[in-house]
């Protein structure tokens, strides 16, 4: 190799090397853009919420002169830029507040609440891709036929039916009238504290301990409303991959395939559901996204320890601490989730890289 073509790859290789760290600076500040913008409106419209926080800590039956300490205490005296930033620089250094509701730290507070709502979102998400896609693939493959005309009722009705509607039928019929499903919570009573794990996820917990029978227990209680939820996904996630499936049925190389002898499951799993991977996964990560944040209905009417419930709470009694710490959370597993989603496009589509 001549010294040209030696010093042209090194800065070809410089060059990359360039605009890889370019594209890495130019993704995390979009990333700390996105958490910023979600802190501001979210602290300016708690602030505009009728709820006292002062209230919610001291109680209504206080004196003024412990509620203006308390009022002070709290920072609420300073305008509300000086709030924020009070507030910014202690996220900055990983300290989210006290929560005024539990009296705890808000860290501790979503290390607890946090992992039922991965556990329910994830179980529903699993449930509604494994159901939600194949009944997509062949609503799109017998188009216009009778199992057609039923995946789009299926999904029509998961799209229309709300969920705490639905939640509160199953457990009127299936719990109450039948007793076929247990009751609210994530267990009996008589289960409770006999495992604790480092991940707060009973089902990890409970199979790292060996403990199968709260394993079990568990797994009953998360059924109803992890089914609800993925009916819900799976209503969205069938009714895309049949958008997604019809648009390469009609491209000219699968006329070319039928045209060559190829069977209609080769075409239709070798090379049309190749071509629609990156399509599914993209919506796949937004019906996760839109589980993990959207479990506040559910998890009311099923009793449902999770972040849902916990923000619920904080939002009834203006607990701000609670709250931001909460949107933050959300904000930062929807973008790990994207992220994920973005390095797997490149293994699942060369193109992308």
């Amino acid at each position: 190799m001549s010294i040209s073509q030696t010093s042209g790859a090194t800065s070809g290789g410089g060059a990359a090397a360039l605009d890889a760290v370019r594209k890495l600076a130019t993704s995390f500040s979009v990333i700390l853009t996105t958490l910023l913008g979600l802190l501001v409106i979210t602290f300016v419209v708690g602030r505009m919420v009728p709820a006292d926080p002062v209230i919610a800590v001291i109680g209504d039956q206080a004196d003024q002169a412990t509620y203006e300490r308390v009022y002070k205490e709290m920072g609420l005296d300073q305008p509300l830029y000086a709030q924020f930033a009070t507030y910014l620089g202690n996220v900055a250094q990983l300290n989210f507040g006290q929560s005024h509701v539990t009296k705890n730290p808000v860290a501790s507070d979503l290390a607890r609440v946090f992992p039922a709502t991965l556990e329910l979102a994830t179980l529903a998400t699993i449930i509604g891709a494994g159901l939600g896609i194949p009944l997509g693939i062949i609503s799109a493959v017998r188009k216009g036929t009778w199992v057609d005309h039923l995946a789009r009722i299926v999904g029509l009705l998961g799209h229309s039916t709300p969920i705490f509607w639905l939640g509160t039928i199953v457990i009127l019929v299936f719990y109450a009238k039948f007793g076929l499903i247990p009751g609210s919570g994530r267990l009996d009573v008589y289960n409770e504290g006999l495992v604790e794990g480092p991940t707060n996820s009973i089902l990890v917990d409970a199979i790292i301990a060996g403990e199968w029978e709260v394993f079990r227990d568990a797994l009953l209680h998360v059924a109803a409303p992890a089914l609800i939820l993925g009916y819900a996904a799976m209503a969205y996630l069938s009714r895309m991959s049949r958008s997604f499936m019809l648009e390469q049925l009609r491209q000219e190389y699968v006329l070319t395939a039928k045209a060559k002898g190829l069977g209609q499951r080769a075409i239709i799993w070798r090379h049309a559901f190749r071509n629609i991977r990156v399509q599914l996964l993209t919506i796949i990560a937004l019906a996760y996204c839109g589980l993990l944040d959207g479990t506040v209905l559910i998890e009311t009417v099923f009793a449902w320890p999770g972040l849902g419930q916990y923000l619920t709470s904080a939002l009834f009694f203006a607990d701000m601490n609670a709250i931001l710490g909460s949107v933050l959370l959300i904000g930062i597993i929807s973008i790990v989730i994207n992220l994920l989603s973005d390095i797997a496009y490149r293994f699942l589509d060369p193109r992308t890289r």
